[in-house]
């Protein structure tokens, strides 16, 4: 039985994301928390490419209604995504994270959390070691000082007025913690999917609510007020996520304070500064505010780390006297995303296979992909 769960190990280190080896063979062990052996087989046999039940079925040589069947029960159980694009159901295996195990928020316990902490350190440091990152923080809606062009990347809100769906979940990693006895007192319900197709979620076989557009934004406001950090996929477009992050559960955060996985998460494009002049000394800023301690103070005054600092602008919500406002980098420290999820999986694979196994792996898929979606007949 070992096998078909070290076989799907490997299957999902090829994703650009990577699920890493180890001597405890807790990946394993995760895997077969997660998935049945017959699931496991199936799920060797999908693609990292959205596909109709029809066209599995037929590559398969499965009954359409059957494969459709087990395709909804696994979506079910968050072994893989299922959601309507282009007018039809689609299936996509997915990468472990973020993927797989997000997917787990409604079959959380302490063994899988047991098992996701020891995991946790080789697991970050591989999928954060390389380039591009997998993800990247967006400031709170404040002013940004200066003239500087705020791009869509850079404003949440921007991205979730494009959507037309909605989907509200309970953050995984606060599930965990509460799991393993280290309950966080920020809201659970802050993990946001967001669609530009209609009525996206009506058929989520996952755990959570649909709401409205002005619900998710007043659940932006309400994290920005408890502290949280936005974060979403590290690339430009079709964004399909938001996290409002907490430093002592979140998985992003964690991985870059605790963990030092260097591209876990990479920084805004701003920074944090103080001004001297109408700071009031409250400590409002630094009191398990900053998420990354980059707000020190000394002899009554306080100064932002820029090395330490994020730019999620989180402590300028609580200024009392408005003294702290996010800047731009200088040029020299920005960072640019990819443009979509295709590009930044190109360079990721490009980072961790080198360009020619990359071309190779994403000319293939790119054909797959032109086939899977033809109409049917």
């Amino acid at each position: 039985m070992d096998d078909i769960y070290r076989r799907l190990a490997r299957r999902l280190d090829e994703l650009p994301h990577g699920f890493p080896s180890t001597e405890s063979g807790v990946e394993l062990r995760i895997l077969a928390k997660i998935f049945s052996p017959e699931d496991a087989r199936l799920t060797l046999e999908l693609r990292p490419i959205p596909e109709r039940a029809d066209t599995i079925a037929k590559r398969l040589h499965k009954p359409e209604a059957e494969m459709r069947a087990i395709l909804e029960a696994m979506a079910v159980k968050g072994q893989i995504a299922a959601f309507p694009l282009h007018g039809a159901r689609v299936y996509v295996l997915m990468p472990f994270i973020v993927g797989i195990y997000e997917f787990q928020v409604d079959r959380m316990d302490a063994e899988l959390a047991e098992m996701f902490e020891e995991y946790a350190p080789t697991l970050v440091n591989t999928i954060g070691g390389k380039t591009p990152a997998l993800a990247r923080v967006v400031p709170v809606n404040v002013p940004i000082k200066a003239q500087a062009e705020v791009l869509r990347y850079e404003n949440v809100r921007d991205m979730l007025a494009g959507a037309r769906s909605f989907r509200l979940m309970e953050c995984l990693c606060r599930k965990e913690r509460a799991a393993l006895g280290d309950p966080c007192s920020h809201t659970l319900e802050t993990c946001m999917a967001f669609s530009p197709e209609p009525d996206a979620y009506a058929d989520f076989p996952l755990g959570g609510r649909t709401i409205t557009r002005e619900e998710a934004f007043a659940v932006l406001d309400k994290s920005e007020q408890e502290g949280l950090v936005h974060c979403t996929y590290n690339f430009q477009r079709q964004q399909m996520f938001v996290c409002n992050c907490c430093s002592c559960c979140c998985g992003f955060l964690r991985g870059v304070k605790e963990f030092g996985a260097p591209h876990l998460l990479v920084r805004s494009n701003y920074l944090a500064t103080v001004d001297a002049e109408t700071c009031s000394a409250c400590g409002a800023c630094t009191d398990e505010r900053c998420p990354m301690d980059a707000i020190t103070e000394t002899d009554g005054v306080y100064r932002v780390d820029d090395v330490r600092c994020i730019g999620c602008g989180v402590c300028s919500v609580v200024c009392p006297t408005d003294a702290i406002a996010l800047v731009p980098r200088p040029p020299s420290e920005r960072t640019i995303p990819p443009k979509d999820i295709v590009a930044w999986s190109f360079k990721r694979a490009v980072s961790r296979s080198g360009p020619f196994r990359a071309l190779a792996q994403f000319g293939t898929l790119a054909w797959q992909a032109r086939r899977a979606m033809r109409p049917p007949g």
